[in-house]
């Protein structure tokens, strides 16, 4: 059976005051007691809604520049008390103090402040909401005779509901907005402890001597949308972002057109976009089950994206695009010649969304280059890894020759052109490419000369005179031997084997050159 409560008295203190006016207009409208503090308190008089300073309700002025306000016995007694409950009852008439149905707050907004270029640490600490949250918790924990609201993206429904039920709130829709306020409350306290812990264990915070990972990891997401399904039609999913984060990377993406996206496109557009970044020139990847099957850079963008498709034109039949330019109708046009399911990009001219447009079932995405976390989690059984993303990169002169012949001129850049590329295919990883783009792709072999046989029967292109990448050391010179085969010249590699030797040895009979980075990219 449905339990409602009817709504008599209002405490309202927000900072984001979206869509306020018209909720509280219809609470006084319907003779509810507007209570509310500070700035919330003049935005409704301005609107023309009279309420009671709560200040005057407690009889206690605000102190210390409004950092105490609502922290007060007839708050939070009105808030706590259990109404069914004939001692409180008794306390709360005793101490006049009168019961308080519904509190709308949000918060302040202390994640806009720590994100804000150049704000100082105390004015990011001004913006710790004390007694915001202190209302939340009260009136959620006390949900069987309180309605708390913390986003103004309810105030529709809950409007109707009490424009429908003579301005009252269930049972049930208190319980769901105390679920939400409590999430609330979590994610704010998770934003400061991250804004803090960033201070002690990042190498770039002014708290020196502390070695690792933080030791508590608070994460913070918003569900942006229900899936059709996961991997597969059986599984359930859901696509979520960080809610520090809103704006940045895939999740945060603006969709502009196209079907539904579904958990495989996201993971492959992920993946494409990660990749295109690499890159400073025009770039495009193309990607199929999170691997690239073509990337390319060039003077123009419609140039990289042609030369991306032409290195697996098979593959790329269905496949996720990602362009790191604004897409102009040269490129769109070209897009649109191919079955695509997923592309974006940072920008779209008014022209090539029209073409784009025209195909009913590819997904067009805005995404903003502004750059993500700098870690990434990931779930096992029972617990979650934490990492930082692989963001190293590599310069020429931190190369190591190792083999008799040096890479000529072309053939350097080639390999520095491959080595960007490889930290994103899936370990056993080899790629084959020239200085513009990959020729040949191994991916996801348990044996490393099985990922370069894999490369060279792939490629489509010739690959004579090509170069050869690998995220990881060569275990025997079988793979060198193999990729000689295939015409690849020049080889870049970790180095680090036992048969480091064997591996150069092989190189040097081939008149291959041979250079070594120090640094490993596995993905697996």
């Amino acid at each position: 059976m449905t339990t409602r409560i009817a709504i008599r008295r209002a405490l309202v203190s927000v900072s984001d005051k979206t869509g306020l006016a018209e909720l509280v207009r219809y609470l006084h409208e319907s003779s509810v007691e507007v209570l509310s503090t500070g700035g919330t308190a003049r935005h409704l008089r301005e609107q023309g809604i009279p309420v009671m300073e709560v200040s005057d309700y407690t009889g206690f002025p605000e102190i210390l520049d409004g950092r105490v306000k609502t922290l007060h016995p007839r708050i939070h007694g009105g808030l706590l008390a259990i109404r069914s409950n004939p001692s409180h009852a008794a306390q709360m008439q005793a101490q006049n103090i009168q019961p308080i149905d519904l509190v709308i707050v949000n918060l302040y907004p202390f994640r806009e402040a720590a994100a804000r270029e150049g704000a100082t640490f105390p004015e990011v600490v001004e913006q710790i909401d004390i007694g915001g949250p202190g209302m939340v918790r009260s009136a959620a924990k006390n949900s069987e005779f309180v309605a708390v609201v913390t986003d103004p993206r309810d105030y529709g429904w809950i409007l109707e509901e009490l424009k429908t039920h003579d301005c009252s709130l269930s049972d049930v829709t208190r319980f769901i907005l105390a679920q939400k306020a409590f999430a609330h409350t979590a994610s704010y306290d998770g934003a400061i402890a991250a804004y803090l812990s960033e201070r002690v264990w990042s190498s770039a915070g002014p708290v020196k001597g502390q070695q690792g990972l933080p030791p508590l990891q608070i994460l913070s997401l918003e569900k942006v949308k229900d899936l059709r399904y996961g991997e597969n039609p059986h599984q359930r999913g859901a696509l979520y972002r960080q809610i520090s984060q809103p704006g940045a990377g895939v999740a945060g993406a603006e969709f502009l057109h196209g079907k539904e996206l579904s958990y495989n496109n996201l993971l492959d557009s992920d993946a494409a976009w990660s990749l295109v970044l690499e890159f400073d020139r025009a770039a495009a990847a193309i990607i199929k089950h999170m691997n690239p099957c073509g990337t390319a850079h060039a003077d123009t963008l419609r140039e990289a994206y042609v030369m991306a498709r032409e290195c697996d034109p098979v593959s790329a039949f269905g496949s996720v695009v990602a362009l790191n330019r604004r897409v102009e109708e040269d490129t769109a046009a070209e897009i649109a010649s191919t079955f695509v399911e997923v592309v974006l990009a940072p920008e779209f001219s008014a022209k090539a969304l029209e073409i784009l447009m025209t195909r009913k079932g590819l997904r067009v995405l805005r995404t903003s280059m502004q750059p993500g976390p700098a870690s990434e989690l990931r779930e096992i059984s029972g617990g979650y890894l934490l990492q930082d993303l692989d963001l190293f990169h590599l310069r020429p002169e931190q190369l190591k020759v190792v083999s008799r012949r040096a890479p000529t001129g072309p053939e350097l850049e080639a390999l520095m052109f491959g080595w960007r590329v490889v930290k994103h295919v899936k370990s056993n990883a080899i790629v084959f490419c020239n200085s513009s783009r990959t020729l040949g792709v191994g991916a996801g072999q348990m044996s490393r000369v099985d990922s370069v046989k894999l490369a060279g029967q792939r490629a489509v292109l010739p690959l004579q005179d090509c170069v050869m990448a690998s995220d990881a050391f060569f275990p025997f010179p079988d793979g060198i031997v193999a990729a000689a085969g295939f015409g690849v010249r020049a080889v870049i590699q970790p180095g680090g084997s036992v048969r480091d030797a064997e591996a150069v040895e092989a190189a040097d009979a081939h008149d291959m050159a041979m250079v070594f980075t120090g640094i490993r990219h596995f993905r697996h």
